[in-house]
């Protein structure tokens, strides 16, 4: 075999359930890219260009002095980013032959326009290799307008794919709060399609697997908002200019967002959506305009995109998916047990209070009277969203089997108030 010809230092990554990963790459020392462009007999400076892995070392190498060609195994996302599949027709095209192709290739390049399809992930433990785009060509027509949002975002001094990967985040954090938004209609249409006419057979695996393509114009129309000049300025009237005031619920840079992307009711919900990466974005905005954000840096960069904003990858949401429905009915797995609604409940309230609390970093300067009202306000705030976050929890627990004497324990309370407060969360329909 042809692999026989390089020294291999470990093993092709797998899935944790078995079976070889799509997205698998391979690095080479020295010796073993020599070996290969002879084998070829093409130059290494063209496998440069043609191979984004090729030159990539690895601590697993030897830097290749004994001049034995060595090969290591490596996930293709942690040589050159993000792996998708190919489209199967475009490469029988080209080649004559229906083979599987992946690609390294950004999220903004996943439609093939000449087939209607969304290239899907290459790293996920799942069979689908695209999504039919062909009920959807808002999608195909979203990737057509991205070329000009990222040409803005160079001509803003703003990188392409920073300023896609805030959108992204944006819109991936509403994806998980509009399950239970009444007036969303547009999404579940989108989702229907792309799974082939019904999701409704298994509605959580492919609100997992189509999310990115389902999304993909918001995100883009989201990008452009960010991007224009005049949205900031709402910001900056939103937050009271030259007389800081926190942000209102109604304000007008969340309704005018919310009409373009197609939602004029988004405003609100968008706007107390507090912890999110939208209102990171619209903090920095504020901060740069009072000059306000110290030295260059994350706290005052638009575009810097926090790890806990970053959207969970399919690969990922598979793969606790999976373990949940390997432990039907345990009563101990949180996912498992509480609802996707709840636990977005929970998630919004400590992320309010955290978005608060740091929005009190270096406020105590200034005038007494002004430094006292945003402290208590933004303080008195904060011990709200806690307290809500501490009660949704207690009860999910309880209502999750766990007994009554643990939970009331653990939230520093008594039985009786904790069944009071179940009692009371039952009335409200909480």
């Amino acid at each position: 075999m042809l692999r026989s010809c390089w020294h291999w230092r470990n093993y092709p990554p797998g899935h944790e359930g078995g079976g070889a990963r799509a997205d698998a790459e391979v690095v080479l020392n020295t010796p073993g890219r020599r070996l290969l462009a002879g084998l070829c007999g093409v130059e290494e400076d063209v496998l440069t260009r043609a191979l984004p892995s090729w030159g990539q070392e690895d601590a697993k190498l030897s830097a290749g002095q004994d001049g034995v060609p060595a090969a290591a195994w490596r996930t293709g996302g942690a040589v050159a980013g993000p792996v998708a599949f190919g489209c199967r027709l475009c490469a029988a095209r080209r080649t004559g032959t229906a083979v599987r192709v992946v690609r390294y290739l950004p999220r903004w390049q996943r439609v093939c326009v000449r087939h209607g399809r969304w290239q899907l992930d290459a790293d996920a433990d799942q069979p689908l290799e695209h999504l039919d785009l062909r009920g959807v060509p808002e999608v195909t027509a979203a990737q057509r307008r991205w070329a000009g949002v990222a040409r803005r975002a160079v001509r803003a001094g703003a990188e392409p794919e920073r300023v896609f990967a805030l959108a992204r985040a944006v819109v991936a954090r509403w994806w998980e709060q509009a399950l239970h938004w009444e007036r969303e209609a547009v999404w579940p249409r989108r989702l229907h399609q792309v799974a082939g006419g019904n999701a409704g057979g298994d509605l959580e695996r492919w609100r997992i697997v189509g999310r990115d393509a389902v999304v993909f114009p918001e995100v883009v129309a989201v990008a452009d908002a960010l991007l224009d000049p005049a949205m900031a300025e709402l910001v900056w009237r939103d937050s009271g200019a030259g007389r800081p005031r926190p942000l209102p619920a109604d304000g007008t840079f969340c309704r005018r967002l919310g009409e373009r992307v197609g939602r004029g009711w988004l405003g609100p919900l968008a706007a107390t959506d507090y912890g999110g990466p939208l209102t990171s974005w619209m903090g920095a905005v504020i901060r740069l305009r009072r000059g306000s954000g110290g030295p260059p840096g994350y706290d005052n960069d638009p575009w810097w995109l926090r790890q806990e904003h970053q959207p969970a990858t399919m690969a990922g949401q598979l793969r606790v998916l999976g373990r949940e429905k390997k432990a039907p009915g345990s009563g101990r797995m949180w996912r498992a047990t509480v609802s996707a609604e709840q636990r977005a409940l929970i998630t919004r309230a400590i992320e309010g209070a955290e978005e608060q609390l740091l929005q009190l970093r270096r406020v105590q300067t200034g005038p007494t009277a002004d430094v006292a009202r945003q402290l208590l306000r933004n303080l008195c705030h904060s011990a709200a969203l806690i307290e809500n976050a501490w009660k949704r929890t207690a009860v999910a627990a309880a209502n999750a089997g766990i007994p009554l004497e643990e939970v009331a324990q653990w939230a520093g309370m008594s039985a009786d108030a904790l069944m009071d407060m179940l009692a009371a969360g039952h009335e409200d329909g909480g």
